[in-house]
């Protein structure tokens, strides 16, 4: 009996992989994980510049107008612009439809508050520095809101 003089052991299991290097799944995903990271955050840094830009053109043409009149006027004239690349017909609109337009569905700071100063305020000669301001910084801020959604 040859089998009972072999020395026989217990079964012994290999020692567990150790956790690097990873498997190239694992460095598949990484990499598809930066990929995206990097994409979202170069449109973030696209979206800031052309916001910036966007707002130092409204406040560059502001400051060119001399008077509140004139920079009421400006106003007027930057949100047409912005409507129009947003929707072509939006620019032929006068009035109290103009104004709901602005409003966008968001309040009634346009048809009911300060923006109404954009109806005729480019054409008086006289007008309040503080209406003028709020109506501004209004229209300021309507005009970012059509420029990045334009697209």
């Amino acid at each position: 009996m040859i089998g009972t003089s072999l020395p026989l052991r217990d079964v012994h299991l290999p020692a567990a992989p150790g956790w690097w290097p990873p498997a190239p799944g694992w460095w598949l995903l990484l990499a598809a994980m930066l990929l995206v990271l990097m994409v979202v955050v170069a449109v973030r840094v696209r979206r800031q510049r052309r916001r910036r830009r966007w707002e130092s053109l409204f406040d560059a043409s502001l400051a060119a107008a001399a008077g509140p009149a004139a920079r009421i006027g400006m106003a007027s004239e930057l949100l047409r612009r912005a409507a129009r690349h947003r929707d072509p017909q939006a620019a032929l609109l006068q009035g109290e439809a103009w104004l709901r337009f602005l409003d966008g569905g968001q309040g009634h700071g346009f048809s009911e508050g300060d923006g109404r100063v954009l109806l005729d305020g480019g054409f008086r000669r006289e007008v309040d520095d503080a209406p003028a301001a709020r109506a501004c910084a209004l229209a300021r801020s309507r005009f970012i809101g059509l420029m990045e959604r334009r697209r």
